[in-house]
């Protein structure tokens, strides 16, 4: 990535996908990251692929802020709504369907530009999955019994490294740690030692992190979440509940969808949900910072201020 240099320095008869090239652009919800995708595909021939896990569903166009047909702008965008709300797409299936995107605009001479923000996404796409056997059905059903200090404490003692990287509050992945040492007599870090399926050997990646200041990111998603309420946010909610959907469906979950929900219902004031949607997605951006920050590698380029129209063109991955 290369700042104050707007053109692309490459020999014009050169194909992006000379070098099997992939750009990736990651970063908090509404730091820009869709908007410089667009106004990179515009200066070489592109496809932007969808790496956020909320946008993958059709049911939710408004808040997942998704782009709509106008917005694309004719640049062709993949991953997009593509998978209907009643069913889950795992971290493994979307890796799948982005190396078939990738492999498709490597064929066509084309730069697929990865954009999205949720790292686990991206980071089993890179790197692969852990090769976990099947969880045995009886020590998944053990497993789930005890209580989180329980789990924890059995980690400790069977999964130390595990134990000691996790948060003893965290039950969901304290016990996931537990029933795979348990089911397969391997810790953890055993299998995330033999990860299988990545592709960054087979690509030169370009990556790019947008860590804009915190304070103009936070009174963004309030702004942002506003206008998806002005946009119609509370009939796209009305439209799932109308699927009767499994609640522990992820569009169920998505942020704004319960608090939207409680106010359908009566629950809750249009203000009551308001505030609390905007106080969920500020957390949500918040964890996505720090996630970004820390767990991506060091010598990723990160830019820290804010992307505008005027300075966009200056960035070139």
């Amino acid at each position: 990535m290369s700042i104050n240099s707007p053109k692309d320095n490459r020999p014009q008869d050169e194909k992006p996908n000379k070098n099997k090239d992939v750009a990736l652009i990651v970063g908090p919800t509404a730091s820009g990251k869709s908007a410089l995708a667009l106004k990179l595909a515009k200066k070489q021939p592109s496809v932007i692929i969808n790496a956020d896990s909320a946008q993958v569903y059709s049911d939710l166009q408004i808040l997942s802020a998704r782009p709509n047909a106008q917005e694309m702008e004719g640049v062709d965008h993949r991953l997009y709504g593509y998978i209907d709300g009643a069913d889950t797409c795992s971290a493994a299936r979307w890796a799948s369907d982005a190396k078939d995107e990738i492999s498709a605009a490597h064929d066509k001479g084309l730069l697929p530009i990865l954009v999205g923000g949720t790292g686990l996404y991206i980071r089993t796409l890179l790197d692969g999955i852990a090769p976990i056997p099947e969880i045995s059905s009886a020590v998944r059903a053990q497993v789930r019994e005890m209580d989180v200090a329980d789990a924890y404490a059995a980690l400790l003692s069977e999964d130390p490294d595990s134990a000691a990287r996790l948060n003893a509050r965290d039950s969901s992945r304290i016990m996931r740690a537990l029933e795979v040492v348990r089911s397969s007599g391997k810790p953890m870090g055993h299998w995330h030692a033999h990860m299988a399926g990545g592709i960054s050997d087979n690509i030169a990646l370009r990556p790019l992190v947008l860590l804009p200041p915190r304070d103009w990111l936070y009174e963004r998603c309030d702004r942002r979440f506003q206008i998806m309420l002005d946009q119609g946010a509370q009939e796209e909610v009305q439209k799932l509940l109308a699927r009767d959907l499994p609640t522990d469906c992820p569009v169920m979950r998505a942020i704004g969808v319960p608090e939207i929900i409680a106010m359908i219902k009566g629950d809750s004031s249009l203000e009551d949900a308001r505030t609390r949607a905007m106080a969920a997605t500020r957390q949500y951006a918040k964890r996505q910072y720090t996630w970004f920050r820390n767990q991506c590698p060091k010598h990723w380029p990160r830019l820290d201020w804010i992307i505008n129209n005027e300075n966009m063109d200056n960035i070139v991955i």
